[in-house]
Order: C-alpha cells, then sequence, then structure tokens
C-alpha cells in the first residue's frame, strides 16, 4: 500500500482512507455486519486512515467503528471529529467549539471508540462564536493528557488555519475535494502547503455522482440524503450528468471504472492529498482501492480537469443552512 504523510510532522497513512460515515446514517439502509467487514476488508488490503466522527448516527458510528477495530486497534490511524452537536432525536443543534465541550466530547469519542487515545481529532466545523485560538488551546490540553496525537480541522478557511497554527500544530485540513467540488484550489491547497498542513479530501467521489451509478434522482433510494441534495435535485443532476459522462468517457480510454478516475485525479493534485472514499459494500472498496494502479497520461488529467472546471457543477455543496457551517 502506498502511503503518505499527513502534514510536515504528522502521521503516515495510507494513500486512500476509508470514510465510514455511510455506514451508519445519511446514505440509505445501512448492515453492521457488512459495515464491519468492510471495514476488516480494508485493514487487510493496506489501508490503515479510518475516518468518523461523534454526530454520525449520534454516535453509533463510533460505536461501530470501535467494534470493528477490537483486536486490530494496532497500527490504525483512527480519526474522528467534534463540534457539531445533536439531539437525541438526531436533531442538529448548531456548532460547539467551548473549551469545556471540547474536552467533554472527546471522552465520549473515547468510550465509544472503546480506545484510550484517538490518533487524529478534527474540530468537525468552526464554531463562530468561539475564538479558533480557544478550542484549539483545548485540542492541545487533549494533546498533553495523552487523549490525541493529533489534531486537525474541517472545513476552515486559510485565515482560520493560519490562527489555529499558531497555537498548536495542525496536522491535516479536510474538506470535500473532488472534480465536482474543485473550492479547495482557490487559496486552501496553497495554505495547507505554506503552513505544512496536510489535506484531507472527503467526498472524493462527488457523494458516488461521478461514478456514473446515477442515471436519474429517481435511482437514488427514498431514505437516501442525497435525494434532498441540492447537486442532486431534478435540474441540477441534469446539468450534472455531464460531467459525470466527461468522467466516464476519459475512463473508457484509460480503460478503468469512472470511480477509479475520479480518485486517481485527485491523488495526481499532489502527495500531500489523502482522499477518503466511504463505502459500506466490499464490491465499491475493492474498486475503490484498485484506483491507486490507474496511472491516466498527463494528458488524460488535463482534459479531465478541462472538462471539469471549478465552478462547473450546478447547485451548491449543502442547503443554506449548511453552507452556513462551513467556514468560508
Amino acid at each position: 500500500m502506498e502511503k503518505r504523510r499527513l502534514g510536515r510532522n504528522g502521521p503516515e497513512v495510507s494513500a486512500l482512507g476509508l470514510g465510514c460515515m455511510g455506514m451508519s446514517e445519511f446514505y440509505g439502509a445501512a448492515d453492521d455486519r457488512e459495515s464491519i467487514a468492510v471495514i476488516h476488508r480494508a485493514l487487510d488490503l493496506g489501508v490503515d486512515f479510518l475516518d468518523t466522527a461523534d454526530m454520525y448516527g449520534v454516535g453509533r458510528n463510533e460505536e461501530l467503528v470501535g467494534r470493528a477495530l477490537r483486536g486490530r486497534r494496532d497500527g490504525v490511524i483512527l480519526a474522528t471529529k467534534f463540534g457539531n452537536v445533536r439531539g437525541p432525536q438526531g436533531e442538529f443543534l448548531g456548532v460547539n467549539g467551548r473549551p469545556g465541550y471540547v474536552k467533554s466530547a472527546c471522552d465520549g469519542s473515547l468510550k465509544r471508540l472503546g480506545v484510550d487515545r484517538i490518533d487524529l481529532y478534527y474540530q468537525h466545523r468552526v464554531d463562530p462564536k468561539t475564538p479558533i485560538e480557544d478550542t484549539v488551546g483545548a485540542m492541545a490540553d487533549l494533546v498533553r493528557a495523552g487523549k490525541v496525537r493529533f489534531l486537525g480541522l474541517s472545513e476552515a478557511a486559510p485565515a482560520t488555519l493560519r490562527r489555529a497554527q499558531k497555537v498548536h500544530p495542525i496536522a491535516a485540513l479536510q474538506t470535500e475535494y473532488s472534480l465536482w467540488t474543485r473550492d479547495p484550489e482557490a487559496g486552501l491547497l496553497d495554505a495547507c502547503r505554506e503552513l505544512g498542513v496536510g489535506f484531507v479530501a472527503y467526498s472524493p467521489l462527488g457523494r458516488g455522482f461521478l461514478t456514473g451509478r446515477f442515471a436519474a434522482p429517481s435511482d437514488i433510494p427514498e431514505d437516501d440524503w442525497r435525494r434532498r441534495h441540492p447537486r442532486f435535485e431534478e435540474e441540477n443532476f441534469r446539468r450534472n450528468l455531464r460531467l459525470a459522462e466527461a468522467v466516464a468517457a476519459i475512463a473508457a480510454e484509460v480503460g478503468c471504472a469512472p470511480a477509479q478516475l475520479a480518485l486517481a485525479w485527485v491523488l495526481a493534485q499532489g502527495g500531500d492529498i489523502v482522499p477518503i472514499p466511504g463505502t459500506k459494500r466490499l464490491r465499491y472498496l475493492e474498486e475503490n482501492l484498485a484506483a491507486l494502479r490507474v496511472k491516466p497520461t498527463a494528458d488524460q488529467l488535463r482534459r479531465l480537469g478541462e472538462a471539469l472546471p471549478p465552478g462547473a457543477t450546478a447547485g451548491e455543496r449543502y442547503h443554506a443552512q449548511g453552507m452556513k457551517a462551513v467556514n468560508l
């Protein structure tokens, strides 16, 4: 398995990680038994970077990942996040980055995961009511207490990242990045490189859209959150189909699946970028990992980037409320 280092002094991880969110919520029905089998197979194939958060399934995803890692914790870089607060019925209650909450959230995650230390602890969203210095200061206390190894931020703007870095080294910045979400190219990737911060790309397959699996909104199950995602709404869906078709056309030239080409493109954007495609199906896990063997030519990568330039995707990344939580 190819390895990449997160940041100047962060952990070395597999070049592709595994996003675990969809195993417990958002992307339709889940099967814990199959999800655990996916995690075990990923570990067998050399994936050592697992990503979860306390809000996924309102804690259930951390519990699932913890069960999967029993007896297999050694060598795994385990990442989780805090800050998106949800009520007992799953309702979203806002973002909390207050120091006291940071520490209690960490204790809750440690208990659910069944571990004594988290390898990479992210602030999931920046709390606009709490100075980032206060939040990261509390996170740094967790490092000193031995509860956390490395710190990260998710969906943080360059200015916020620079302020955080002055308090404690940030190993990784996690943000959505793919052929259909190229926003980080407008300064965020440069800031990470300037500061020696690794970049973790979530949703590198455009929430599955770039795989070519969906021909119409009706192909998405009723209980799947994407049914209500702006980019999957009827008008935007039709406009975005041409993007998926462009990926499929070049993938046919390369001789690989569209998902593999989309991942190969993200991997080719820099050795400091680690995509974490999520899946709860064994067949998609193995397809995704095969992307590491896909080697498109420089011309194919160029044409792919030109076919899906920044801003080409129709629709926002989230609905209005979700976009308010993105630290721009």
